[in-house]
């Protein structure tokens, strides 16, 4: 069995989507306030995270597309772990929209099928060209509404992206959100190593969320597994 690691790493300051709240990570104790703290028995380190719902890679819930949406937690796990596929579409250039026959291009190039009821990931290289420059927030390509709707044509019930939204950075990328709780298919934001998936045929995708009481989404560890 073989896992590929498609999760940002997080870390005191990690770029965050613009206007959100920063990642604020800390230690909370080290091992020799712990020891002090035990009489000198034992010391435990221990170190405390504070961060929005939509922090580093992450699933967005339907809640966050509207409120008739449902919340992170009651998203359904088995949506969680599903066979899927990885799409070249580095050629893309920055700020540009992805198009539904761009799409198609990339699905015959890659020469397996979108599975039903799977995801498809889409490697745009905005990851890997950018992190953590300023331009990772500002410059990635991104779906638009036809594609979109492209993608849920195929029996999706999510995709993802290597950048910090679906669409590009303008009114777009809110449209794209609407459509996805119409068409009632979700996305993955902020993923990375998108490239190590390239030519590597279907695997198994895992990200499983927190279970965050009316959440509008959460972190997650998304990983591809080959072999499973």
């Amino acid at each position: 069995m073989k896992i590929v690691d498609l999760s940002r790493e997080l870390y005191h300051r990690t770029p965050s989507y613009p206007g959100h709240p920063p990642i604020i990570h800390g230690v909370w104790q080290n091992h020799a306030d712990g020891l002090a703290a035990s009489g000198n028995v034992w010391g435990l380190a221990s170190m405390f995270i504070s961060m929005a719902d939509h922090g580093g890679t992450h699933i967005d819930a339907p809640r966050h597309f509207g409120p008739k949406g449902i919340s992170i937690d009651q998203y359904p796990l088995e949506k969680c772990i599903v066979p899927g596929i990885c799409l070249d579409l580095r050629h893309i250039t920055p700020k540009t929209e992805i198009t539904a026959e761009d799409l198609e291009a990339a699905v015959k190039k890659a020469g397996v099928g979108v599975p039903k009821g799977g995801t498809v990931l889409l490697c745009t290289g905005h990851h890997q060209r950018t992190f953590p420059r300023k331009e990772y927030s500002t410059d990635n390509p991104g779906v638009n509404v036809a594609s979109t709707e492209w993608l849920a044509k195929q029996g999706i019930v999510h995709f993802g992206i290597d950048s910090m939204r679906p669409g590009t950075d303008s009114a777009e990328n809110l449209l794209v959100h609407k459509t996805c709780l119409e068409l009632d298919i979700t996305h993955i934001e902020s993923l990375c190593n998108l490239e190590a998936l390239l030519g590597e045929g279907q695997f198994t995708f895992i990200g499983l969320p927190m279970k965050w009481r009316e959440g509008t989404a959460s972190p997650i560890r998304a990983v591809a597994v080959f072999g499973l």
